[in-house]
């Protein structure tokens, strides 16, 4: 993998910690974790180790040494009776050609070589607190260098969040990983297209939820990258609902929030749309409201922009929406800023309109910025390929102080977007947001 973008990340990594004074970085895999009895949850590794290494296989782990620059990575040994029953391995030799390590060993020799790599060091660099298994295994490998102490061996005097380097360096998106999240969004696309045109009356939200993960699978995806929302009818007021076994009905809405990853990467796509492919008038009003919110976050989006300037674009269209069409009483509240400034918005808009978006759905990287002397943290600057979502909604619970015709009716519209020098470029547009065109894929 001479070409991959594995090698100049460990590169990169070792640098940092020789601008911190150097010393040892240990980057763990996810463990694998017990369903019930013997049989296991699918396998999926640990994001920054993947990010490092490329590798997807359990019980392994990358050492980089600052002092000669070199990438190490511990793996399980080729084990043909294992093979036979879990599947293919790597194996030390092959991994540390094919996945360009400067050395390779077994797993099994882990204990033994991490105190030798950790001895007169001056520091090291590792996700502390992230795993008590792996804390403890820190501990036992530092104890053992310090009963050296009387032969002259020193253990490391500090110790680095690992996660600071790499938080920063994941959160701007190179072109393979670009590459990839277009992929996955194109697949989610599809899957969406799939369900919209699936929809109809009578089916239950976990047939919905299958045509998803179908086409998810059918193009390549090894997962979904969360869990499913599938939520009809009055279900699409609740946030973080999960696919169950609601009727369809006939006049409802159906809100999806599903996507999946490809190769380590997530997409995340959200739409809403009429079961019978049809918009009642009131489904209409506020599905236009949310969708003229989205297309001003996404205006907002472009490098030198700070991060909360597409919310507050959402936030702005949506409080003027909720005035226009009474959800907010004019006489409570006189204008947009009163609005704003009460936040009474959050009524029917109580989530932020974007995340970070990588290799996890919700990414990894600081939203805000160093305080200057201790001040508030402002609101990071966007940066070219930074990659966020863009979801603004309205959700609306039957209350008596609500016109009915406004109830139970949930939307929510997100995308992911690619900052641009000038503004941004949507990855997950392979499925339409736009009323018409919404029903007329119906029809089709």
């Amino acid at each position: 993998m001479t070409d991959s973008p594995y090698a100049a990340r460990r590169a990169r990594v070792i640098e940092a910690m020789n601008r911190l004074g150097g010393g040892v970085a240990i980057i763990p895999t996810a463990p694998e974790v017990p369903r019930n009895r013997d049989s296991d949850y699918p396998y999926r590794h640990d994001s920054y180790f993947y990010y490092l290494s490329g590798f997807t296989e359990p019980e392994a782990v990358v050492v980089l040494d600052s002092r000669n620059g070199q990438s190490i990575l511990f793996c399980r040994a080729k084990n043909e009776e294992r093979e036979i029953w879990d599947g293919y391995r790597y194996g030390p030799e092959a991994a540390r050609e094919v996945f360009g390590f400067d050395a390779a060993y077994s797993i099994d020799e882990l204990d033994a070589r991490l105190p030798q790599l950790l001895a007169n060091v001056p520091a090291l660099f590792y996700a502390l607190g992230a795993s008590a298994r792996q804390d403890e295994q820190i501990r036992g490998w530092l104890n053992t260098v310090r009963a050296q102490s009387r032969a002259g061996v020193t253990a490391p005097e500090s110790a680095h969040d690992v996660r600071a380097i790499l938080d920063e360096m994941r959160l701007v998106k190179d072109a393979h990983e670009i590459g990839i999240m277009a992929r996955a969004g194109k697949i989610s696309a599809q899957a969406h297209v799939r369900a919209m045109q699936t929809s109809r009356p009578g089916l239950r939200e976990y047939h919905l939820e299958a045509e998803l993960l179908y086409e998810f699978r059918r193009h390549g995806s090894q997962f979904p990258a969360y869990g499913s929302i599938v939520a009809t009818g009055a279900n699409a007021c609740v946030l973080h609902y999960r696919a169950g076994d609601t009727e369809c009905r006939d006049g409802d809405l159906c809100l999806i929030d599903a996507a999946c990853e490809l190769d380590g990467y997530a997409s995340d796509i959200t739409r809403t749309f009429p079961i019978n492919g049809k918009f009642t008038a009131a489904q209409r009003t506020l599905y236009d409201i949310v969708l003229a919110s989205q297309q001003a976050a996404i205006d907002a989006t472009r490098a030198g922009a700070r991060f909360d300037a597409p919310h507050e674009a959402a936030v702005r269209v949506l409080a003027q929406g909720m005035l226009d069409t009474g959800l907010l009483k004019t006489d409570t509240h006189g204008s947009v800023d009163d609005v704003i400034a009460s936040k009474a918005y959050s009524r029917y808009y109580m989530h932020r309109t974007g995340h970070w978006i990588g290799m996890d759905v919700h990414d990894c990287g600081e939203y805000r910025e160093t305080a200057p002397n201790g001040g508030e943290r402002p609101w990071r600057a966007l940066r070219e390929n930074m990659v966020l979502t863009v979801e603004p909604g309205i959700y609306v619970r039957p209350a008596p102080d609500v016109d009915e015709r406004w109830w139970n009716i949930g939307i929510r519209i997100e995308d992911d977007a690619v900052v641009t020098a000038n503004g941004c470029t949507l990855l997950t547009r392979g499925v339409p947001v736009d009323a018409d065109e919404i029903e007329a894929l119906m029809r089709g």
